[in-house]
C-alpha cells in the first residue's frame, strides 16, 4: 500500500527533484565579498592627524586588588611590587592569577619610551590577557 514516486523503478522518476544545493552562486557571492573586504581593510586602519579635545575629567575609581604593571621612567617593570624587568615574558606567562583573571592595567612613567610599553603589553597578550587597561592621571583644565 505504499506509494511510489512514480517511474516504474528506472532511476529517477518523473517527480523526483534535486536532492542538493547549487553552491556555486553562494561561493561567487563569498569570493566577491572576501575581495571587497580585502580592498577596504588597508583603507580602515590607516591614521588621520587629530588633536584630541582637552577636557576636565575626574580620577577613574582604581580598585587595589587589580593587577598592574608599572614600568618607571628608568624603564624598570615591575608586577605590583616584584619587579620582573629581566624576565618579563616568563613572569607574566608563568603568573597563575593573571592566567585566572586574564586583566591587567598599564601603568608607565610618561618618559618611558613607547617601545618599551609596547613590548609589556605585547608580553600581556602572549600571556592570555584579555583586558588590557592603561593607568593615567586626567588632565584637569582650569576653570576661567
Amino acid at each position: 500500500m505504499a506509494m511510489g514516486g512514480g517511474g516504474g523503478g528506472r532511476g529517477k522518476g518523473r517527480l523526483g527533484g534535486m536532492n542538493e544545493i547549487n553552491v556555486t552562486p553562494l561561493i561567487d557571492v563569498m569570493l566577491v565579498l572576501l575581495v571587497i573586504f580585502m580592498v577596504t581593510a588597508p583603507l580602515l586602519t590607516t591614521g588621520v592627524h587629530v588633536e584630541l579635545p582637552k577636557v576636565k575629567s575626574s580620577p577613574m575609581q582604581t580598585d587595589d586588588t587589580k593587577m598592574m604593571v608599572i614600568i618607571t621612567s628608568d624603564e624598570h617593570v615591575y608586577l605590583g611590587k616584584d619587579e620582573i624587568t629581566g624576565d618579563v615574558d616568563n613572569k607574566l606567562a608563568t603568573n597563575a592569577r593573571l592566567k585566572e583573571e586574564k586583566e591587567l592595567y598599564v601603568q608607565a612613567d610618561e618618559s618611558v619610551k613607547y617601545g618599551v610599553v609596547l613590548r609589556v603589553m605585547a608580553a600581556a597578550r602572549q600571556a592570555g590577557v584579555e583586558k588590557l587597561g592603561m593607568i593615567t592621571d586626567p588632565l584637569v583644565v582650569k576653570q576661567q
